[in-house]
């Protein structure tokens, strides 16, 4: 790194906000996927100024730039491919203002998700997107994957809860797009920059909408002794037109690994569970829960338990929200994968999803949003083993081209970023791909932000490609 380059950020940010020794840049080039990626220098910005300043030294000196959250991302978003200055948004970490009347926020990027909510909540509002991961990542990493979450099936994604960004352009340029409005005037080019993976610009404010809390909430656990039956149990509630708040799917192998960890009553003998939510109005949500657990009976559910209270309930989500963690205590590795698919594909793909784990050697759970089809399966692995690394990554490129074949697509909420660049071929025509590049490069000209992302480094890729072996140990989570 160019220590001119690093005296003028030491300048900017002060010493303790820039890291540059190889001690401290090691904590950096991994995040919550296999690939790794080391920058040259991490810095910490406070403020949008800061931001400029940090981009117009980057384009002097023509370095790339990566923009970073918590570093939970499961794709190598975050990670600097090509080295540069890795800017880490954990000190712009404030609420800016809370608008309870109009039901709006304004946050920094460092915001993590749930504090929002905890900040509302006694006015009777949440901030309703809720990654797995709400309790560490934060609201400016979940701008740029536009991330999901147990409870999108009824509430939508990021996208549909950020009215608003203030950005820091390529160019060193600050911008205001959106608004507190509902319909802002013009192009929906808050809907574009969210889930750009931080390659059209850096974000340091962020407008989101908050949601009332619902009156009556319901939480069930449908029992299963059959995947297919769980599955298809799935694919009946949603073409009923039944849209619970969340319908979340365990295998029996998660399961067991979770209960060990958690103890939240999940039935060890069981090879699937349903976790369902509906929510709403007293009334409609007594008819609605009635009506799911109608539904998980007629497809064999073997029980279907409703949460006695909210320290039932709670104890269920925590099951489900710690899952990762707890296979963390039974594997030194694992990697989760995020394939889409149609929810009528559910009971073949888990089939298929099985089958590729025994033909090349690996346990596979399976813990996903079943409602909108977006899976996560599992793969257990060893980092140590080099040929155990090479087909751990076929394996998960198997499973992901099954789910294009099955009609899905290549990530729900985890992002392309450097983990799947090379497959986006298989989704979309050279056409396709030159149109998006050109919006890219109407934003990133110099393709000094982010770099090496979203797309296939050459023309005509599509294969399943086997990166070099990590260092061991960066990627036990």
């Amino acid at each position: 790194m160019n220590r001119d380059l690093i005296r003028s950020l030491e300048q900017l940010l002060g010493n303790d906000g820039v890291l540059s020794s190889r001690e401290d840049l090691l904590l950096y080039e991994y995040d919550g996927s296999v690939e790794v990626a080391r920058p040259e220098c991490v810095v910490f910005p406070r403020s949008t100024e800061d931001v400029v300043r940090i981009v117009e030294l980057s384009n002097h000196h023509e370095v790339p730039l990566v923009g970073r959250g918590a570093g939970t991302g499961l794709s190598g978003g975050a990670l600097a491919r090509h080295g540069g200055i890795l800017v880490v948004f954990s000190r712009m970490n404030q609420i800016l203002g809370i608008d309870i009347e109009n039901r709006r926020a304004v946050v920094q990027p460092g915001v993590v998700n749930l504090d929002l909510t905890r900040a509302v909540e006694h006015a009777g509002l949440h901030y309703a997107p809720d990654p797995s991961s709400q309790k560490a990542c934060t609201i400016g990493g979940n701008v740029a994957e536009n991330a999901g979450g147990p409870h999108t099936l009824a509430y939508g994604v990021t996208t549909n809860h950020v009215l608003g960004l203030k950005l820091v352009l390529p160019t060193g340029e600050a911008v205001q797009i959106g608004s507190s409005a509902l319909d802002a005037t013009g192009y929906d080019l808050t809907g574009l920059f969210v889930g750009s993976e931080g390659t059209l610009a850096l974000v340091t404010e962020i407008t989101v909408k908050l949601t009332p809390l619902p009156e009556t909430i319901k939480t069930l656990l449908a029992v299963f002794d059959s995947i297919d039956d769980a599955t298809e149990t799935v694919v009946d509630i949603t073409s009923r037109g039944i849209t619970p708040a969340a319908c979340e799917m365990m295998d029996g192998w998660t399961l067991r690994a979770v209960e060990a960890y958690v103890q939240a009553g999940f039935p060890l003998d069981s090879a699937a569970v349903l976790l369902l939510e509906v929510d709403g109005l007293r009334e409609a949500v007594e008819e609605q829960a009635e009506s799911v657990a109608e539904v998980c009976r007629m497809h064999h559910a073997r029980e279907v338990r409703v949460a006695r209270d909210a320290q039932e309930r709670d104890l269920l989500w925590k099951g489900r929200k710690n899952a990762f963690g707890a296979i963390g205590r039974i594997c030194p590795t694992y990697y989760v994968q995020d394939g889409v698919i149609p929810r009528t594909k559910l009971p073949a793909t888990l089939r298929r999803i099985t089958e590729i784990g025994r033909k090349n050697g690996f346990e596979i759970g399976n813990i996903f949003h079943a409602g909108d089809g977006n899976l996560h399966p599992i793969i257990l692995f060893d980092a140590r083993n080099e040929a155990e690394f090479k087909r751990v990554v076929t394996t998960a490129g198997e499973i992901i081209q099954f789910c294009i074949e099955m009609g899905g697509a290549i990530t729900g909420e985890h992002g392309v970023g450097m983990e799947k660049d090379h497959l986006m071929p298989l989704l979309f025509t050279e056409i396709e791909l030159d149109l998006m590049r050109g919006v890219r490069d109407a934003f990133n000209p110099k393709g000094l932000l982010n770099p090496g992302k979203i797309f296939p480094t050459s023309k005509g890729c599509g294969e399943i490609r086997v990166r070099p072996l990590p260092l061991a140990g960066t990627m036990a989570r």
